[in-house]
Formats: structure tokens, sequence, C-alpha cells
């Protein structure tokens, strides 16, 4: 087995991130801390990855804003234990600008070709640019291409229409008829956002969710003031002795859809819609017909409320099309509209497509993933060197803070590459064997989660398997901090000569 020195300080390594949100922000921290050369390459023209994409009425973060927080950077000022979207993407600009990283970012610059050349990737962007970097980070995000909903006649419709992502804040909201497709997060947060500005709102239900009650209490200046002064209260709210028992049931709850858990978590959800919509007719359409959890867990204090005021209207119904001047449902329906939110979604299955990532021996991801987006440890992938994923599929997205995931893959691969600041290979990648036993182990278990428990949702591939994390969050936690070397390929290793071996496992 190779022995890996933790925070080896060898070679200097030149990284190319792709990305300014959350994770590459981070990742451009870490370098900074080891003095190492990097460009994060950033399509938009400002930080903040979802959170710049996204700014509807009533965005919010569904995880607490102390838990979404670096865990190394702190903010004492969140307005609320979960925080509006505009705050989290000031925050990940003051630490982008606070770590120096800011003056690394490249933006409105869309890489459109990454390539595996000598030992090194080479970078060029849609404009025209070019750069070369030992390793590649690609932090793009899962939830970036949005997914138009495939309506008919939904051209012809005679009054502005967007995606939830690119709402149009030039629109008159106020006293207008307003139709909402999707019932997910966003779908409930611009719901429980325009019921009261609305002269009328449709809500178009494919299917109901079930909602987890939640509560948003805003913190005090005082409170803010005792944060900034001591902030080992912020360690506390952020590891509350209640905040970890969620985790763990929410964690136990979904890797296993017989536990008990599980069950405890479906007996919340449906004590809150019994509790909370008194009109029985309402109720019934409100009620899905699936197992909590199946789709992603929405957390709501108000959308319950907000679908009883009297210019709300729950539409289950199937839409038939699009008219100049509204909605028409399949059984003749017609909603008249002046505006429609498509909260429809993304495409989940994307990742760092459409651009070009070629590995070795001309391998084209687009390729290896045509089945599923595949990664080992949802980190690595077998072919393409010095190539880490923050974030990537079947990664833990759902299951825990994206913040913490980020930084615990950062951690497991700054150990992986610490082989190559130590001139022990030119380069490191998994081989196919490990990432296959990860495959079938993984697809199993996901079986077993409750994704997989029988509703349609973004986690499913095209069989029908959970693109998930199915472990826990412990198991996470140790595969992340000890990874197994003796998966690993180095490319250009040396041997005891001197000589370059082309590859060799990182046991040997």
């Amino acid at each position: 087995m190779v022995e890996v020195e933790s925070g080896s300080q060898g070679r200097k390594l030149r990284f190319v991130i792709i990305g300014a949100g959350m994770a590459g922000v981070l990742a451009g921290i870490k370098c900074k801390e080891r003095g190492e050369e990097f460009t994060i390459y950033e399509k938009g023209d400002k930080v903040g990855g979802t959170w710049r994409e996204n700014h509807y009425p009533g965005l919010a973060c569904d995880t607490p804003a102390h838990t979404y927080s670096y865990s190394f950077a702190h903010n004492p000022d969140w307005s609320s234990y979960f925080a509006p979207g505009p705050e989290i993407r000031e925050y990940f600009q003051a630490m982008a600008d606070r770590y120096g990283v800011s003056e690394h970012i490249v933006f409105n610059a869309e890489i459109a070709e990454c390539r595996w050349q000598e030992g090194r990737w080479h970078i060029r962007t849609k404009d025209g640019r070019s750069d070369v970097a030992d390793v590649i980070v690609a932090a793009t995000g899962v939830l970036h291409h949005p997914k138009i909903a495939d309506i008919p006649g939904l051209n012809s419709f005679a009054g502005p229409y967007f995606h939830s992502a690119r709402w149009d804040h030039s629109v008159e909201i106020d006293g207008k008829k307003i139709g909402v497709i999707g019932t997910g997060s966003t779908g409930v947060q611009i719901v429980s956002a325009l019921c009261k500005r609305a002269g009328k709102l449709v809500h178009f239900q494919r299917s109901p969710q079930w909602i987890m009650p939640s509560t948003n209490p805003p913190y005090s200046e005082a409170q803010r003031a005792a944060f900034r002064a001591d902030p080992t209260l912020i360690d506390a709210e952020r590891n509350a002795p209640e905040a970890l028992a969620r985790r763990a049931r929410f964690t136990a709850a979904i890797i296993d859809k017989d536990s008990p858990e599980l069950a405890e978590i479906e007996a919340i959800v449906a004590k809150n819609l019994q509790d909370s919509v008194a009109d029985p007719a309402l109720r019934a359409k409100l009620t899905p017909n699936y197992r909590a959890a199946c789709k992603r867990m929405v957390f709501s204090g108000d959308y319950y409320r907000s679908v009883q005021e009297s210019t709300v209207y729950i539409e289950t119904g199937a839409i038939d099309h699009v008219e100049p001047s509204g909605i028409r449902m399949k059984d003749g329906t017609f909603h008249e509209l002046d505006v429609i939110a498509l909260a429809t979604g993304f495409h989940a299955d994307r990742f760092v497509r459409p651009m070009t990532v070629i590995g070795e021996n001309g391998e084209d991801l687009s390729d290896f993933w045509s089945e599923r987006p595949r990664a080992y440890f949802a980190v690595t992938v077998p072919h393409f060197p010095n190539f880490f994923l923050l974030n990537g599929p079947t990664g833990p997205v759902g299951n825990f803070s994206l913040t913490d995931i980020a930084e615990r893959q950062w951690e497991y691969s700054d150990q992986l590459l610490n082989l190559v600041r130590e001139g022990k290979a030119q380069a490191i990648a998994p081989s196919m064997e490990a990432l296959l036993d990860y495959e079938t182990r993984r697809k199993a278990a996901a079986m077993n989660t409750v994704f997989a428990s029988g509703c349609s949702s973004w986690y499913l591939d095209s069989e029908g398997v959970p693109q998930v994390w199915p472990w826990s969050y412990p198991y996470f936690l140790d595969v992340m901090a000890n990874p197994r070397f003796e998966d690993y390929q180095l490319i250009g290793a040396a041997d005891d000569d001197g000589d370059d071996e082309k590859k060799s496992s990182a046991a040997g």
C-alpha cells in the first residue's frame, strides 16, 4: 500500500475549476490555502451557482442556514433559520472575496471542451480562450439545466411565461391571473409567496407532495450579536442534538423503506395534512398516492395555509394544451391566465454536460455516461485522470447538506492528489473494476431506498434505479476520510529505476 502523508507539500498542481457556485468557491478556497495555482471558469456573470440562477419569489433553502455554511466560515448574520436565496448567494460571494478567490474567477466563460493530452488537461471555452491544467474539478452542480415542460401550444401563449430559474421580475404579478406548473419545493415556495399577491392563482398539480411541517423563525439582532461574539454558539446551532437526531432519522428513513424512522415521518406528514386542511375535498386533492420521501421531501410551514386562500385553486387534471389566453385541460376546463410560471425542474442527469470531456485514449464522457452518469463514490471516473466531481452522480444529493458533502468530497480528492504531489504518479484515476463493483453494490442498495418505493421522480434513471447514495451518513464520512487507494491506478508512475510506467495500481 502506498502511504500518503496528510497535507503533502510536494509538487504544486495547477487546477481548473468549473463553476463558481458553492462547491467551486470551496475548491478555490482550498487551492488558495495550499498555494496552488488555479482558475475558476464560470458560465454566468457572478458567483452563486443555483443561487444565482434561481431568484423566483419565495426562494429559500430547505437546509438550516448555519448548516448550509462552510464549516470553516460561519456566518453570524443569517436573518432566519432557513435563509432566503439572495442571502445565500451573497454569503458565497462574500466567501469568495474574503478568501481571495474572486480574483481567480473568469466570468461569462462557458467551457466547451476539456481534453486529456500528454498528461495534462487542455481546456477550451466557447468564446475561444484556452488553458492547461494538471487537475480539473467539476463543480458544475446538479440542477442548472432547466427542464421546460413539453406542453402543446406553450409558445402560443400571449402573456409572459418562463421557467422558475429564469424568472422575469419585470412582469407584473400583483392582481394577475397566474398559473404555476410543478409541485416540487420550487412550486410550493412560489405558490406560498404569490397566493396573496395574485388575483387568481392556479397550481397545476400532476401529483401532490407530502409536506413536512417546518417553521422559519427569524434570528433577532441579539442572537446575531451573540453569534458574532461567540462562534461556538454557531457550532452549537449546527450540532444541536435535536438537529442531529432529525438528520439521523431522515437518513435512516430514506435508505430503508421498511424502517420505523420512515413510518414515523409518514405519520408526521399525514398528521400535518389532516390538521392543516379542513376541507375534505381539498385534502383529498393534496393526498399523495406514494410514500413520504419517495420524491424529494418538501418542507413548508405555509403551503397548506396558502392553498386555502380564496384566490388559489388546485388543478389536479391533465393539461391538454396552452391557448393564447390560458390553459385548456383534457376534460375541457379552461383556466384564463395572464402569466405562466414553469416550476418544472431541471435535467438532473446532465452534470458537466453539454461540455465535451475527452479522457484517456479518446474516451468521451458522454459515451461513458450513455447508459447513466457514473462516478466511483460519486467523485472520480475511470479513464478520466485527475478529474474530480463535487456533488457528482450518485452522491448524497437530497440526503445531507450539500456544503458538507462538497467539503468531504474535497478532502477525499485531496488525499488522492497527494500521490501526484509526492511524485508517485503524474495522474490518478479509479479502475473500471472498482467502479463496476461500486455500481453493483450501490444499485442493489438503492432499490431498498424509499426512492424506489413506487413514484416517479428526478432521482430515477431510465431503468427506474435511484441515482442516489443509498447508505448511511457515517459510511459516507468513513469512505470520504479513507480512500481505498488500492482501487486507483497511478498513471505515469515511476519505477525504482526512475523509468516511467504507463500505469500501476496505487496498492503496488
